[in-house]
């Protein structure tokens, strides 16, 4: 009876292993929306990870995350590091090309929950009456990542994400500016 058993359940194991290995391993989200606002307007808010502070979904869905920022303000080789909850996890983000007011590419590694390095693309296209945004991210999936798929929709849960960005980034973007602090001269 127990070699019944064993034999069961290694039959169970190379099944879901073999289905395991037949997902895809090319990984690709990608949504797109219309800004009310000239794409000079927007590009800043991508290509400066510290504005991504303002209207990321994952700065608000842990807003208790450790934040840490190197390198250039903006642009190539400014690098967002953060450390949060298991909702937003551990990584790290890398500006690797800025074509202003056009394109910007983000080398995005993640280090947990899961490992994976991602190319996350933003192209920004003039359109009537704003910037048509489009937001893409390319992956490989390993083994687990590919298991994960089986329960999860990834690209769902992605992309809602994605979408939720692009409803706080029109928000902010449309938002008047601060206004100056006037002081007077003696003070």
């Amino acid at each position: 009876m127990l070699k019944k058993i064993l034999l069961g359940l290694a039959v169970v194991i190379v099944v879901f292993v073999i289905v395991v290995a037949t997902r895809p391993t090319d990984f690709r989200v990608v949504r797109s929306a219309s800004i009310p606002a000239a794409p000079d307007a927007v590009f800043p808010y991508v290509n400066d990870l510290k504005k991504w502070q303002e209207w990321s979904p994952w700065a608000k869905i842990d807003p208790n995350c450790k934040v840490a920022f190197e390198g250039p303000v903006a642009g190539v080789g400014a690098k967002f590091s953060w450390d949060g909850n298991n909702d937003v996890g551990v990584g790290s983000m890398t500006i690797t090309e800025s074509k202003s007011p056009e394109l910007v590419r983000i080398k995005l590694a993640f280090l947990k929950p899961m490992e994976g390095v991602s190319d996350v693309v933003f192209t920004l296209k003039p359109e009537a009456g704003g910037t048509q945004v489009t937001w893409a991210m390319d992956s490989k999936n390993g083994f687990m990542a590919k298991a994960f798929s089986l329960f999860v929709d990834c690209e769902k849960m992605c992309g809602d994400q994605f979408e939720q960005g692009f409803k706080n980034l029109k928000a902010v973007v449309a938002a008047p500016p601060a206004p100056a602090k006037v002081t007077q001269a003696g003070q």
